[in-house]
């Protein structure tokens, strides 16, 4: 049992870097360093952590290195706290000795990276990654990595040595599919999402478990911070990425909407409209379709669209079940095409069907024709014009900010500052427009 004048002095030598009164102590009872406990079950290496004193951490270890193995109430080794610290040569020291303690986690369950990660220690996170990256893998709570602790307690620095380090790890989710960039973009953290961005690293916007990509987090949450327009500036550079991202995403819904129209083309060429003939005569045959005498001419063209209708979907349904047009431009663009020429002879069909069986003898096919064609012909163009559009509306939105500020030294300039007021409501009206989600609208409008 280490008497209380003893322990005093061991932990006052500890803490104040005195090699000498160490060693005569040690002299004195060679078990002392062995057996001695200070609060919070720590030993003479977490005391000497705290203190950064790298000559008492060097004395120890040679006396007994099992010590840098052993842990104290809050489950934190040594290098926990020399992390801790930022004190890169008791961290070297330590390391030399137990190199596994990068493993080790502390009751918080966080090792020695993630707590470099928290503090911003990168120089000392370095050292830490030097033989193995893996512990800079390894989750926090919610599947967090060391990267998602830097953004959360914005060391930026940290990241970018981590960044560097890891590689692809950087687009790792969450339990909750949030991203680098969705944290940065939540705590409003512009150079994070600037370095993010502009270094390459993150190549498109992904969504995160409830679909929200960081750009509609930022449309959701910051319209009136100053960093609002940068910020969306910022995001626009990676979506979209390509021409792709412009095509309609090919969900479960648009299985369903191919499936039906399949369905639909199936069932009118089995059952035509205007019926089958139900007797042989000398002029048809029994099962024929009763238009094919009555209308041949018509007929030809809405079996025609019937048959294009069924192909183009069936082509659809099989590129979506492979998975192809996830990954490949081509394939993509393929299953949209079809998707559009199924919607588009589908819709032929229908006004086709309208002429056999009703008495519309102003009609023809060729204007049922252009007329299922226009209206798609406008939907498409709209749909491709919008992307253009709220581009320009977002880049107008930034010069009328810096016109601002501009005016702001200028204040005696009525006339300027009644223009710019004005232009400003017509382009905050255009942003309404063409970017702010239905759901938005229909709020603001209760």
């Amino acid at each position: 049992m280490v008497s209380e004048a003893v322990e005093k002095k061991l932990y006052e030598a500890a803490s104040k870097g005195d090699v000498t009164t160490l060693q005569q102590l040690v002299q004195e009872d060679p078990y002392l360093i062995h057996g001695v406990s200070f609060p919070c079950s720590r030993n003479l290496l977490h005391i000497a952590s705290v203190y950064g004193q790298t000559a008492i951490v060097e004395q120890v270890l040679k006396l007994n290195p099992l010590l840098a193995r052993s842990s104290d109430s809050q489950k934190s080794s040594p290098l926990h706290i020399a992390v801790d610290q930022g004190d890169l040569e008791v961290a070297k020291r330590l390391l030399l000795v137990a190199p596994e303690m990068c493993w080790w986690r502390d009751d918080q369950g966080m090792n020695p990276v993630h707590i470099a990660a928290v503090k911003g220690r990168y120089m000392v996170l370095a050292e830490l990654l030097r033989l193995d990256l893996s512990p800079a893998r390894e989750r926090v709570h919610r599947g967090q990595t060391a990267l998602h602790l830097c953004v959360k307690h914005c060391q930026i620095q940290t990241l970018k040595a981590l960044v560097e380090k890891l590689g692809d790890f950087v687009c790792a989710k969450d339990d909750d599919g949030e991203t680098l960039l969705h944290l940065a973009v939540r705590s409003n953290q512009l150079e994070i999402v600037r370095y993010l961005v502009e270094s390459n690293k993150i190549k498109k916007l992904a969504a995160n478990s409830t679909g929200k990509t960081a750009l509609d987090i930022l449309d959701e949450s910051f319209r009136d911070t100053s960093t609002y327009l940068e910020m969306r500036r910022i995001l626009h550079n990676v979506y979209p990425l390509s021409i792709v991202e412009h095509f309609p995403k090919l969900t479960d819904m648009t299985m369903v909407v191919v499936v039906l129209i399949a369905t639909m083309a199936f069932q009118v060429t089995v059952s035509p409209p205007g019926g089958v003939w139900q007797e042989d005569t000398s002029s048809h045959n029994a099962g024929r379709a009763v238009m094919a005498t009555t209308h041949p001419r018509v007929y030809k063209h809405f079996v025609d669209a019937t048959t294009t209708a069924f192909i183009s979907a069936i082509v659809t349904i099989l590129l979506i079940s492979t998975g192809a047009p996830q990954v490949n431009f081509f394939f993509l663009a393929i299953a949209t095409y079809s998707m559009w020429v199924a919607i588009t002879s589908i819709g032929v069909s229908f006004g086709v069907s309208l002429i056999m069986t009703n008495p519309m003898e102003t009609k023809s096919v060729g204007q049922i024709v252009a007329i299922v064609a226009s209206v798609f012909v406008i939907v498409y163009v709209l749909l491709f014009l919008y992307f253009p559009i709220r581009k320009l509306v977002s880049s107008s939105l930034r010069r009328v900010q810096r016109l601002q500020q501009d005016l702001t030294a200028d204040s005696d300039n009525l006339p300027k500052h009644a223009l710019v007021s004005t232009y400003v409501r017509v382009q905050s009206w255009l942003q309404v427009l063409t970017t702010t989600p239905l759901k938005t609208l229909l709020e603001k409008g209760e």
